[in-house]
């Protein structure tokens, strides 16, 4: 009797965890649920569809044709309840849904702001299509906005309102952005890019209240007492695990639900992956979260490979993330931040890793104009880079570091003042002059 795999989510971990299992199952019954009316979108893609550089259908990585090939079935349909005793899932309308397989891919959401004023009509968040819909359609109407958050969903927010011909102000609580990721340097050229778009920053600054008139939003007052005007307030302070039907179920949840290498949670024949999955890495020893449209897609695979009967450990790459800061586009590989102590937080929605490792390695950086490369540099690899501008050192880099290659050979070079760094870089790179320095 064909095997039933049900799918909880219909996001990057859902789609590709079909992909796999359908390679190696021809005849098992994939049943994709979800609660998104959209469907299948690429959440990485409305940034673009904010500011006008993608229309709406682009946004769509599959058509009805690639879900036809993959023979599931798609039912939109919100999970909120699971008894792993009977492999059943139960729906918000009390059917039950049973299975042999199950995956829960659900994903995040973006975390409500605990503000005054946070209830009123404008405002706003970027979590998915009908988020970005609204905030498109409240443009119109619009003079001023204010955005709150750090990292890239507040600074997509940021320019995507501001190319909608919206007066917006960019409040961040430290003295620059993105502190935990980008240097000085960098946060600097990303701020006057951003300055010269029109946007104004407003440095170590908080919202006490969201000040509304009639239910909706009229302005901000900061900790400070100062009073902004605005219509929209659009908010990115972070993401939560979508953990309800797990939770209510009994599973070993943390910050997310807790899965082992190879994806698999504390009841039998329930998976999870993606936003969701806090994946147990056999290096480091520890369970960690990431919400990265390509490790959910990576974590997928291999949560179908399992599901179908193939065994496999999923390893955690190197983190690598391109992205694009202020027009600027950006790739950030490996270890790069400051560091800080403790256990790994939840990682905004977008974000590359938040970095908390290595403290005080040298770094190396280029001169920086329109851009530039910063590599930290270990005893005989490179921990971590970022590229921004020109991207011609990027996949050396990434190779790089990826394959702990032994840089000894240059390591003086690296952090000798004025060397071009993305020239050395790729030139060792071509010539071969390396090995990997792990065993």
């Amino acid at each position: 009797m064909p095997r039933r795999y049900v799918i909880v989510g219909l996001g990057a971990a859902g789609v590709a965890a079909a992909e796999a299992i359908r390679d190696i199952d021809a005849a098992g019954e994939i049943v994709l649920a979800g609660d998104d009316p959209h469907g299948y979108y690429s959440r990485p893609g409305l940034a673009y569809y904010l500011t006008g550089e993608m229309a709406e259908p682009w946004l769509a990585p599959f058509s009805a044709a690639d879900f036809r090939r993959l023979a599931v079935r798609r039912l939109q349909a919100r999970v909120v309840g699971l008894d792993s005793q009977a492999q059943q899932v139960e729906l918000e309308d009390g059917h039950r849904l049973a299975y042999d397989r199950l995956l829960l891919a659900t994903g995040s959401q973006a975390v409500a702001p605990p503000m005054p004023g946070s209830d009123l009509q404008g405002v706003v968040k970027l979590d998915d299509l009908a988020d970005a819909r609204d905030i498109l359609r409240r443009c119109r109407g619009a003079r001023a906005a204010v955005v709150v958050g750090g990292g890239i969903t507040a600074l997509e927010l940021a320019e995507g309102l501001n190319a909608r011909k919206v007066g917006t102000h960019y409040l961040l609580r430290q003295d620059r952005y993105w502190p935990g990721v980008l240097d000085e340097v960098e946060s600097g050229i990303v701020e006057q890019r951003l300055q010269k778009e029109g946007i104004r920053i407003h440095h170590h600054t908080e919202v006490a209240e969201i000040v509304g008139q009639k239910g909706r939003v009229r302005g901000v007052t900061t900790v400070a007492g100062q009073h902004i005007a605005c219509d929209i307030v659009a908010v990115a302070v972070g993401v939560r695990p979508r953990m309800e039907p797990a939770t209510a179920s009994g599973l070993k949840v943390d910050r997310g639900i807790l899965v082992d290498e190879y994806l698999q949670s504390s009841a039998p024949g329930v998976l999870a992956a993606g936003d969701v999955a806090q994946v147990f890495d056999p290096a480091s020893g520890r369970a960690g979260l990431d919400t990265l449209w390509g490790i959910a897609v990576g974590q997928g695979r291999a949560a179908g490979q399992n599901m179908a009967g193939e065994p496999v450990a999923y390893r955690k790459p190197v983190p690598f993330n391109v992205t694009r800061l202020a027009g600027l586009t950006t790739t950030i590989i490996g270890t790069v931040g400051r560091g800080r102590d403790g256990d790994l937080p939840g990682i905004a929605r977008g974000d590359s890793e938040t970095w908390r490792h290595h403290p005080g390695l040298p770094a190396a950086q280029d001169a920086f104009e329109v851009g530039g490369v910063r590599v930290l540099v270990g005893e005989k690899t490179l921990l971590g880079a970022v590229v921004m501008g020109a991207q011609a050192a990027s996949r050396p880099l990434q190779a790089l570091i990826t394959r702990q290659a032994d840089i000894s050979s240059i390591r003086e070079e690296l952090l000798r003042p004025g060397v071009r760094l993305g020239e050395l870089v790729t030139r060792f790179w071509n010539d071969g002059r390396w090995h990997d320095a792990a065993p």
